[in-house]
């Protein structure tokens, strides 16, 4: 029985970690959108790891992967089987920091394919752990008596063909598209209420943090407050700075949201989604775009002008940032939600190709086609 027991647990986490470790693979730059969002100054105050994020997030998965093959084969047991614990603490803290405080409220651990709450995640870590504990009971029945070909094979080819594979995504796209921009998703669709739909919306409670003289301090609802009529209660005052709002109660969410589209003239998004065809030059942010991107982005967005077809460069950032970069003096500018661009396409500068409000392509600058 222990033996079975042991057998599970390694093809269990084996298996799990090379999937997780997969997963985010496909997208390491939203993974490091993730880590930067869990070392800001809101949530764990590590605003020196935010430059290396991205180095850190294909660190992170290329290890998952690796330990969870090692596992599966019974390589470097001890080693092994150290690492992961050391991962699974770390994600364990990271989940549950942010549930409890509630600052970060998708963990990421599964990327976009399988959202998770931080509870949710929480809980995963410590199953994961508790299979971890059971691995080290029983370190000495993990299966190990695989061919050397094949053992020597697995310790080659699963390195190599990570790195390549990271190498890809980086450099392009990822390979699949989760989030709600993907190819041949429409953004007009997604961002119907759920009222629109008929559908019953998500509740959500104010709370209110309350403090008197004395020094206590209580948190209370907003329909507590209303029904006790604590407005009458002189001694208790309200501290607006820790007033927060939760969600009581699941429902539909709009899987697109925050898209708006602001020029000159105001909200143009109406207008730009009922476009038959408009090529969005998306540049979340200038300083962090890459610059050997630009020259071939802006001979394309030249292409497009030139041949009438709508084009708008899309970014949180000034127009006169761009201006080192030559872009066509006809190319109009607008600008979008810092977060929702990079939402839209992991490049920076990238392209998304709308018809009718439904994404047709995206495209990496390296792919950029002339």
């Amino acid at each position: 029985m222990k033996k079975i027991l042991i057998l599970f647990s390694q093809a269990f986490i084996g298996i799990l970690f090379i999937f997780s470790g997969l997963v985010k693979m496909n997208d390491p730059v939203g993974f490091s959108f993730k880590l930067e969002e869990y070392f800001s100054e809101p949530v764990l105050n590590w605003p020196i790891f935010e430059p290396f994020a991205l180095a850190i997030a294909i660190f992170m998965v290329m290890a998952e992967v690796w330990l969870g093959a090692a596992l599966l084969v019974g390589l470097w047991k001890k080693w092994v089987l150290s690492l992961l614990s050391a991962m699974i603490v770390f994600f364990a803290f990271l989940t549950f920091y942010s549930a409890y405080f509630n600052v970060v409220t998708d963990c990421g651990c599964f990327g976009d394919a399988i959202p998770l709450t931080p509870w949710q995640s929480f809980i995963k870590d410590l199953i994961f752990g508790v299979f971890i504990l059971i691995l080290w009971w029983g370190k000495d029945h993990i299966y190990e008596s695989w061919p050397t070909w094949l053992v020597r094979a697995w310790a080659v080819l699963v390195p190599l063909s990570t790195a390549v594979f990271s190498w890809y995504v980086l450099n392009h796209l990822p390979v699949k598209d989760f989030r709600p921009y993907a190819e041949g998703k429409s953004i007009i669709e997604g961002m119907k209420t759920a009222e629109e739909l008929g559908l019953e919306p998500p509740k959500f409670e104010v709370v209110y943090t309350m403090f008197n003289d004395a020094g206590e301090q209580i948190e209370i609802t907003g329909t507590q407050y209303t029904q006790e009529r604590w407005w009458e209660k002189k001694e208790w005052q309200m501290d607006n700075d820790l007033s927060k709002t939760i969600k009581v109660e699941e429902g539909y969410e709009p899987p697109v949201h925050d898209f708006s589209i602001y020029s000159d003239f105001g909200d143009i998004t109406d207008s730009i989604l009922d476009l038959p065809e408009v090529w969005l030059l998306i540049a979340y942010n200038k300083p962090r775009s890459k610059e050997k991107g630009w020259p071939v982005v802006a001979t394309k967005a030249q292409t497009l002008i030139d041949e009438g077809v709508p084009v708008l460069l899309l970014s949180a950032s000034l127009p006169e940032d761009f201006q080192e970069f030559q872009l066509p003096a006809a190319l109009p500018h607008a600008f979008t939600d810092e977060t929702t661009l990079k939402t839209m396409v992991r490049s920076n500068p990238g392209w998304v190709v709308l018809r009718k409000g439904t994404v047709h392509k995206k495209y990496h600058f390296n792919d950029t086609p002339l």
